[in-house]
């Protein structure tokens, strides 16, 4: 099993207002994937509740093999959901381990 784990830091210089609202339509979008992208077999993404800590969003995921991390980044679907972060988004950080 792969885990698929990303962090995101949302920019500050736009109003806390627009990258929570951002957050939470990413959030929703990813979260739906799992009936549209059968590779997924777990997925989730927490927003950080932490005003102290860099990172703003985390998401999860459990693949079976890295092949099936890859068709899932490519994906139409989870594209789209990636765009939802483009105007807010300062930078992200991945990492993909195998248990």
């Amino acid at each position: 099993m792969v885990k698929h784990i990303v962090l995101f830091k949302l920019r500050n210089d736009i109003p806390e207002e627009t990258r929570r609202a951002a957050a939470l339509r990413f959030k929703e979008a990813i979260e739906a994937l799992p009936p549209k992208i059968d590779v997924i077999r777990n997925i989730e993404v927490g927003l950080n509740m932490n005003p102290d800590e860099t990172w703003t969003i985390a998401l999860y995921g459990e693949f079976d093999t890295l092949a099936d991390v890859r068709a899932y980044a490519t994906h139409p679907d989870h594209v789209a959901a990636g765009k939802l972060l483009a105007e807010v988004r300062e930078s992200r950080a991945c990492v993909d381990y195998e248990i």
